[in-house]
């Protein structure tokens, strides 16, 4: 069998099995389609919160940012994986016990207001399209070259297999569909590394290896007269800079609507608390891997490519070249390879990982199986955030309250491949790199549903009309910031890259949430008690249900 059949009978062979599962457990009922029937267990949910939150950034794109960045890099694994402490301590049990659909439905009732859950809708589709764009341009990447497809069959390809796996069965199919993707993309993730770490070390744990690696990729910088070292910290980002993206990606974390969602699929608000362990244990698995991820490779050029004769590189290098994600160009015309001759695109750390370990094809066939399974499993989290948005949080809970449920989830279903459709266009327009677009998408969230949560779960007096505002606002504020220091060359305030831009959104958006409530009406006592009784994260209670 041929290397390129042997990827084609891999990849679509495991996502023959996704369809399967999908088809299996479809739904057809409103509470099936949107929420799982609330019977999700917290273990199986946690393990579709690590396949939905471990997208295309996190397995493809985080190891190469660590590589780039090297210290700095770190800010990624500190604010995503922090992200989810947030999460688990500040909103997730608020949000089960206050036991609606979606993000847009807690902020539509809370604060009495279909003005509100107009706004929170935008902005859920703005922060899931943003996305859901990343993880298209990530599968378009791995099958383009890993597959040989061009970027434009293979982002075609991508929205296929995200429509067909979507639509089938809504949030019960993705749930059982995520698990199994959970399981395909951590074994493609750790096998190349871990392959590595046997040949160099003799055992199969690149995260003990970690520390040895850093130890020799200083010694060799040293021998090349680097100066600024690969452990050293600020030298690619301020320290300003570093500690704002972390802060933001944490609050952007815990701010995303796709993992909102999720929280209302498990029985009760114990159990969101617990899908949260269960997700950290499932997400530490590569989060803990990709900083050894970014070592070995980091390793593997200063010692095995750089000062090679360009003639004899090895040939993974030679096959990445032909691609143009790998840049060699002898400037001093003597035939050795220079470090600062040698240009890597940041998304091919992991991709090429086989090649490096010089494992057979197969193995590249499973790291892109798994990181399709990552693209795809976050996506589909994402489109049933928008169809969900549209079909649920307007037509039914604003424009159509009669709406059969029937109508309601072929709404949902066709809207799902419109916006597969535009996150493929844009996608095939290649904005930036994966873990960029990532962050923006994180940024939105930070400044637009973070803070109106927030104060709505704690501070009673928070209304309707500090909500908008600040909703309005901080998405404004958040997407002109990242737009003009983009794509216009501006330099940010104090140096605060464009993936920091939900800091200034986010301070905006608090900012209408504390003063606007001084000066108008407060919300409703019947909301006031509701507040009360939402900030005890305990069973749900008959007297909950009477809110309701």
């Amino acid at each position: 069998m041929s290397n390129q059949m042997m990827g084609y009978v891999v990849v679509f062979g495991t996502f023959a099995i996704f369809m399967a599962i999908a088809y299996k457990t479809r739904a057809t009922e409103a509470d099936d389609f949107y929420v799982a029937g609330r019977r999700i267990h917290p273990m199986w949910n946690g393990m579709a919160i690590g396949a939905d939150w471990m997208s295309a950034a996190s397995f493809i794109s985080m190891a190469g940012a660590v590589a780039a960045l090297g210290y700095d890099g770190l800010a990624y694994i500190m604010g995503w994986t922090g992200g989810y402490v947030l999460l688990t301590l500040v909103l997730a049990p608020y949000l089960r016990k206050f036991g609606k659909f979606t993000a847009s439905d807690f902020v539509g009732d809370r604060y009495e207001s279909h003005a509100a859950r107009v706004v929170s809708v935008v902005c859920a589709i703005t922060i899931s399209l943003t996305y859901c764009i990343a993880q298209v341009a990530g599968a378009g990447i791995i099958m383009s070259r890993l597959m040989g497809f061009s970027l434009y069959t293979a982002i075609a390809i991508a929205i296929v297999l995200v429509v067909a796996s979507t639509v089938m069965g809504g949030m019960k199919s993705i749930t059982w569909t995520q698990c199994a993707q959970y399981i395909v993309l951590i074994i493609g993730y750790l096998v190349p590394v871990t392959a590595l770490s046997i040949q160099i070390y003799g055992h199969p744990f690149p995260q003990i290896a970690y520390g040895d690696l850093l130890y020799k990729i200083v010694a060799k910088e040293r021998e090349l007269g680097i100066t600024a070292f690969y452990i050293e910290p600020f030298t690619k980002m301020s320290a300003a800079d570093m500690w704002v993206l972390t802060l933001v990606l944490m609050i952007g974390t815990a701010g995303l609507p796709h993992i909102m969602m999720r929280y209302f699929t498990v029985p009760t608000v114990r159990d969101a608390r617990y899908s949260s362990g269960w997700a950290l244990i499932a997400i530490a698995a590569l989060y803990i891997t990709a900083p050894a991820y970014a070592a070995f490779q980091k390793y593997q050029v200063l010692y095995n490519v750089v000062g090679s004769q360009i003639s004899a590189l090895p040939e993974w290098v030679s096959a990445w070249a032909k691609t143009g994600l790998v840049t060699i160009k002898d400037a001093n015309g003597d035939g050795i390879l220079q470090l600062a001759e040698l240009v890597m695109h940041r998304d091919i750390v992991v991709l090429s990982m086989p090649e490096v370990a010089q494992l057979p094809y197969i193995a590249s066939a499973l790291v892109a199986a798994g990181g399709l399974a990552a693209a795809i499993s976050t996506a589909d989290g994402l489109l049933m955030v928008i169809a969900a948005a549209i079909s649920h949080d307007l037509y039914y809970r604003i424009f159509n309250p009669q709406a059969s449920e029937k109508m309601r989830v072929f709404l949902g279903k066709s809207l799902i491949g419109v916006f597969a459709i535009v996150a493929g266009i844009i996608a095939s327009q290649q904005i930036g790199f994966i873990v960029q677009i990532v962050a923006w998408a994180f940024s939105l969230a930070a400044s637009s549903f973070f803070p109106v949560i927030v104060m709505g779960v704690f501070v009673k007096r928070t209304n309707k009309y500090g909500c908008i505002t600040g909703m309005a606002l901080g998405l404004a504020v958040t997407i002109f910031y990242i737009i003009t220091v983009k794509f216009y060359g501006w330099a940010g305030i104090a140096g605060i890259k464009d993936q920091g831009a939900g800091l200034w959104g986010m301070l905006v958006n608090f900012a209408c949430l504390i003063i606007i409530p001084r000066f108008t009406p407060p919300p409703s006592e019947r909301i006031m008690r509701l507040v009360d009784h939402c900030r005890y994260p305990v069973k749900l209670t008959d007297e909950f249900d009477s809110f309701h």
